[in-house]
């Protein structure tokens, strides 16, 4: 007897869909509820950063950093900075790379709030949202404190920070910390531990060690699948060698366990930052640096591990003011190649929550 098939429909997903955060196209063809085929289409948020750079002294490119990754601003700027302190081989002082790190790893806090709790809500869970941002705002207010802004911050600067951490604003962080560590507990209870979420998650969206591999994944994703590796630990870069912390590591790489990852995470960045309280020190805030910066003639890359993995800058120099040619290896895409392979087979039900566990934002995605 012939196998009975329903007609395949093509739907769209998008390109407004809200649990895609941001602008983001999925063609996908079904059959019944079944996922036969699945095209992601990006660039509606292309803004065209790397070629505008061409154009830019490399203190100007700091702000278009800002609104790649909008919800890790600041490790977005340490990037670029980064990658130019390695090329003219400048040195940061102890005060500013420890303010640097302070900032980041709280960022990382914060842009994993926001997937914990948009991630609830793209599975039907209102509560864990508003609780999320509830503790995000408190990072945001401390980071409008220091730098002046909310999202954006043009913080990071080629040799230093912009701006000395305002009177009081240290202790306010460590005040954070034993706040964020009791908040954590009931994330745990309302959400870890609840039968309907682990019923959405468990088992789904699985991605093997080989695929990871072989789509240069990184970032939560990859350590889903049982691969140890973050940038802080295997290529230290900056005074991360200073710092004791684990790396979260799962091993079924379903969305789970990148949940469970992101979770962890944040209470490894707390004791990072406690640790970073501990040994700052008075000084400057930024090295000295050349008034017109210019990069060694050469081609020059260095790797961090953002939010959402390594997010990369690659510059080729020619000695001038501007780079002749900037590059920017953004994890929010490349971990989305894999997201075809992820779905095809898939009930049309599980979609969201699997596109949600890989954690894209668009504005990184499409650069």
């Amino acid at each position: 007897m012939a196998e009975l098939r329903s007609e395949e429909m093509v739907l769209n997903v998008g390109p407004q869909h809200p649990s895609t955060h941001g602008v983001f196209r999925l063609v996908v063809t079904l059959d019944g509820e079944q996922i036969v085929d699945a095209d992601p289409v990006v660039g509606y948020l292309h803004r065209g950063t790397e070629k505008l750079a061409e154009d830019l002294q490399y203190t100007q490119i700091i702000p278009y950093t800002d609104r790649l990754d909008y919800l890790s601003s600041m490790l977005n700027n340490y990037a670029l900075v980064h990658t130019v302190e390695y090329a003219m081989d400048l040195e940061v002082p102890a005060r500013a790379e420890y303010l640097r790190i302070i900032v980041m790893e709280l960022n990382r806090v914060a842009s994993h709030l926001v997937f914990t709790g948009t991630y609830l809500l793209d599975l039907g869970a209102m509560s864990p949202f508003l609780y999320a941002f509830m503790e995000r705002e408190t990072i945001v207010e401390l980071f409008n404190e220091i730098c002046g802004a909310r999202l954006t911050y043009n913080y990071m600067r080629v040799g230093g920070v912009k701006w000395d951490a305002p009177a009081g604003w240290l202790q306010k962080v460590r005040d954070f910390i034993p706040h964020m560590r009791e908040k954590m507990r009931m994330y745990h209870n309302l959400i870890s531990g609840n039968e309907i979420f682990l019923d959405r998650v468990k088992g789904i969206g699985v991605i093997t060690q080989e695929d990871a591999i072989s789509f240069a994944m990184s970032g939560v994703n990859l350590r889903s699948t049982g691969i140890n590796w973050d940038l802080r630990k295997n290529v230290p870069y900056g005074i991360y060698d200073q710092f004791d912390f684990n790396v979260i590591v799962a091993e079924h790489g379903d969305c789970l366990d990148r949940y469970w990852i992101h979770m962890k995470e944040i209470e490894e960045s707390l004791k990072i930052v406690e640790q970073a309280l501990d040994k700052i020190s008075e000084g400057p805030v930024l090295g000295k640096v050349p008034k017109m910066i210019r990069v060694p003639a050469g081609e020059y890359y260095r790797g961090i591990e953002g939010s959402r993995g390594e997010l990369g800058v690659y510059i080729v120099s020619d000695g001038k003011d501007k780079p002749y040619r900037l590059k920017l290896r953004r994890p929010s895409f490349v971990n989305l190649q894999i997201l075809k392979k992820m779905l095809i087979g898939q009930n049309m039900a599980n979609l969201i929550a699997i596109l949600g566990a890989v954690d894209i934002v668009l504005g990184e995605v499409d650069g």
